[in-house]
């Protein structure tokens, strides 16, 4: 009998880290998948889903602007049940730990839906950062039966937590998998960039770093320039307006400073490729850089992906501007330094983790 495995996505990252189980799942002779957007955040899901080749089944465009975490996990859960209800689904996936993420858990959890939640056990141990996303993993958690943890890591993490072992499974992290299928392709960036300034790939929206810390490594980056006039920065500016507005104001109509709006998933590939350093708050591009050889200054003072820390790979430098700009000249200026991180590869996986989990799936829904 085919099991019909619903797969929530909601933003760019989801997608991204969805996209290679979406394809499994749809390859799956004994399976259907329904796709679920929430559309969290409009305009980036729809151009991964694009890259991807994605259609949604049913689409709850639940974005507002301006939308708070509390008014947005009400229309979701309400929404939710409405999509939810009929479907007779016997299982539902959701990736990551957002606002999306943690309402469909919810939600399949009052309908009596199995969750499967993947990239499951990261953890900073601090419930307000990140903030919100910290508790949106630990909440999910206790809502899930089946966690794919996409490292070993990961799985002690959830082990700690008295989670039951039969169900952790350690599948290597879908970012991988999805990095691998659009490397494939040879990406191009689209943007003309001077040829002989080594790039810095810049990119920032964590919600905690709004205000103060934002400033703050906007100043480094600003000292990071001027100490290294070969260099060249790239900003794909996020959208919403506590970023976006403090780095127009910093960044715009500066020279050697390129901003853009945020590019699509084979253009970002593109431009890590073409990066010597990149400097980040995001989740998936410390997963992501390291499995092309880039070093990664994590702008984050707690990071629930430590494996690639630990290895050498990333280095966490947080949001204090002097820690930013000493990290960054050491690895412009000393070539031995760079080498040892961008020789260590990744720790996240092989770029099978979605048919570990379609396996899984497989045997337990059987």
């Amino acid at each position: 009998m085919t099991k019909k495995i619903v797969c929530v996505v909601g933003t760019r990252p989801e997608a991204i880290k969805m996209a290679p189980v979406i394809r499994a799942i749809q390859e799956a002779p004994d399976m259907e998948c329904v796709v679920l957007a929430t559309a969290q955040h409009r305009q980036m899901l729809d151009q991964v889903l694009q890259v991807f080749g994605i259609t949604p089944d049913i689409d709850l465009d639940i974005m507002h602007p301006n939308q708070t975490l509390t008014g947005l996990t009400g229309r979701l859960l309400l929404k939710l049940e409405d999509a939810l209800s009929g479907l007779n689904a016997d299982a539902l996936l959701a990736q990551g730990d957002t606002t999306s993420v943690l309402a469909s858990a919810l939600a399949a959890f009052y309908m009596d839906i199995p969750v499967g939640h993947i990239e499951a056990g990261l953890r900073t141990g601090n419930i307000r950062n990140p903030f919100p996303e910290e508790m949106n993993r630990v909440v999910t958690s206790q809502l899930t039966r089946w966690h794919f943890a996409p490292t070993e890591f990961a799985a002690d993490k959830l082990r700690a937590e008295n989670y039951a072992e039969e169900s952790i499974i350690v599948t290597g992290n879908t970012v991988i998998d999805a990095l691998h299928h659009v490397s494939a392709q040879q990406p191009e960036l689209g943007i003309d960039l001077p040829a002989d300034r080594r790039l810095l790939l810049v990119t920032l929206h964590r919600r905690e770093n709004f205000g103060e810390p934002l400033r703050r490594i906007i100043d480094g980056l600003e000292q990071v320039l001027e100490r290294h006039p070969d260099t060249q920065l790239l900003l794909p500016v996020h959208h919403n307006p506590n970023v976006r507005q403090v780095i127009q104001d910093r960044f715009g109509g500066r020279e050697r400073v390129t901003l853009c709006d945020p590019l699509e998933y084979t253009a970002f590939v593109a431009a890590m490729n073409r990066a010597t350093l990149i400097l980040s708050d995001s989740g998936g591009v410390q997963e992501e850089a390291p499995a092309l050889g880039k070093p990664v200054l994590v702008l984050r003072e707690t990071t629930e992906r430590p494996e690639a820390v630990v290895a050498g790979a990333t280095r966490l430098v947080g949001t204090q501007t002097g820690q930013i700009v000493a990290a960054a000249d050491e690895l412009l200026t000393d070539a031995d330094a760079y080498a040892a991180m961008a020789r260590i590869g990744s720790p996240y996986g092989d770029g099978k983790a979605a048919g570990r989990i379609v396996e899984r799936l497989r045997r337990d829904l059987a």
